[in-house]
């Protein structure tokens, strides 16, 4: 009986313990579950508050970068072009460098996106063109209108120049533009702005006129580049009242591997010289490869014509053809040299001394295939090669893996058919 009893006593203390275990067991499994729950709980709770900040963090970056932008244009509209222009703000001078020696870079790409027409017309009526007259050079374009009519920016810039000349442009105005332009808008009858303030594209800046050295009302029109004056003709489509290109490319025309007194501009139209000391028209016309009778034509003055120090002079940028006399080159046979030698009939002189002038080779070359090359020569474009081979721009630049804004080298084969 004693030992039964023990034994039930035993039993039951150790049926006890293994039912308390199970307790200790099971609230730990549930303490854990609970834990993990809190944890999850915990992390979906952080990232929740993540998230908001990251969203918060990503439009903070974008205010951001948009203040940077217009912190930079307007960076941009008040110092316009600052670098490329030394800093040089003449407030006198149409020209900032007509006092200063200024060395032009090779190639300058000039953005023309942005152009608004300065006259408001349904059709532009020009004038009078850019180019060279009896007595001086006429460095603008001019545009039609009636006195009072509205003058708009052509581009976002700054004015440089406001001011009065009786003896030529009247009342006019100077901006310059952070693509590296100025434009000089002349004969105007009133200023609608003040010097040193900034201008978007568009906006008002004057009324039309009559006033200066003008015989009748318009808008004298210039784009200049460094105080260089281009024609507004080859940036700018005035009948379709838009720009030629969205970049425009200046370059710095090199004569014999060599910088030359010349400027030009991308298109082969006319290149200006500026006459130097001890220069006649026979030098200029051999140095160049053209003729005294069309340097006399293209400028307007005759043979007899006495030249001054700094006068410009116009000539066709590409050297013109010169064929060979009989006497010369027999012809059975093709010339050996690309010089041939003619009489200096044309430079005044009557000594009848033999002078050489460079022949301009054929620049287009066939191969087996059918296609055609063009050798690049001074002077070219792709915008040239577009017209004289009856191909798109695009497709050149396909054809040749090349870009549109790519500066041509002379020698360089462009595949164009």
């Amino acid at each position: 009986m004693n030992i039964r009893y023990i034994l039930f006593i035993c039993c039951g203390f150790i049926a006890g313990i293994h039912v308390s275990a199970e307790a200790q067991r099971k609230s730990v499994v549930q303490d854990k579950s609970i834990n993990e729950r809190l944890d999850k709980q915990v992390s979906e709770l952080m990232a929740n508050r993540v998230s908001p900040t990251q969203i918060i963090s990503d439009e903070l970056a974008v205010v951001k970068l948009n203040e940077f932008n217009e912190l930079l244009t307007t960076e941009n509209l008040m110092f316009p072009a600052d670098e490329l222009y030394n800093s040089n703000w003449d407030t006198i001078h149409v020209n900032p460098f007509i006092k200063a020696k200024i060395e032009f870079p090779d190639a300058y790409n000039i953005d023309c996106s942005s152009f608004i027409m300065p006259i408001d017309y349904e059709q532009i009526r020009i004038t009078s063109k850019y180019g060279p007259r009896r007595r001086r050079m006429h460095r603008g374009i001019d545009l039609g209108l009636h006195v009072g009519d509205t003058v708009r920016a052509a581009f976002d810039g700054k004015v440089r120049i406001k001011s009065y000349e009786r003896k030529g442009y009247g009342y006019y105005l100077v901006l310059r533009h952070p693509n590296g332009l100025e434009t000089v808008y002349g004969h105007l009858s009133k200023f609608l702005v003040r010097e040193n303030q900034i201008i978007r594209a568009g906006e008002p800046i004057a009324l039309g006129g009559n006033t200066g050295r003008s015989t009748g009302s318009h808008l004298h029109f210039e784009t200049r580049f460094l105080g260089k004056d281009i024609n507004p003709a080859e940036i700018i489509d005035f009948e379709n009242k838009t720009p030629y290109k969205d970049e425009y490319v200046f370059q710095n025309i090199k004569i014999n591997g060599k910088n030359s007194n010349i400027y030009s501009t991308s298109e082969n139209a006319v290149a200006v010289h500026r006459v130097k000391k001890g220069e006649t028209l026979g030098l200029i016309a051999r140095k160049y490869g053209t003729s005294v009778s069309e340097l006399c034509r293209l400028n307007g003055i005759s043979q007899t014509s006495t030249l001054s120090i700094g006068q410009p002079i116009c000539f066709r940028a590409k050297p013109v053809t010169v064929k060979a006399s009989p006497d010369t080159i027999p012809k059975e046979q093709p010339a050996k040299s690309d010089k041939i030698q003619t009489p200096e009939a044309n430079t005044g002189h009557s000594s009848g001394k033999k002078i050489e002038v460079p022949v301009q080779t054929s620049s287009a070359e066939n191969t087996s295939d059918g296609a055609v090359y063009h050798k690049i020569q001074s002077g070219d474009t792709l915008f040239l090669l577009s017209k004289k081979y009856g191909v798109s721009i695009q497709k050149l630049c396909e054809m040749n893996n090349i870009r549109q804004n790519m500066i041509l080298k002379i020698g360089q084969k462009i595949r164009c058919s």
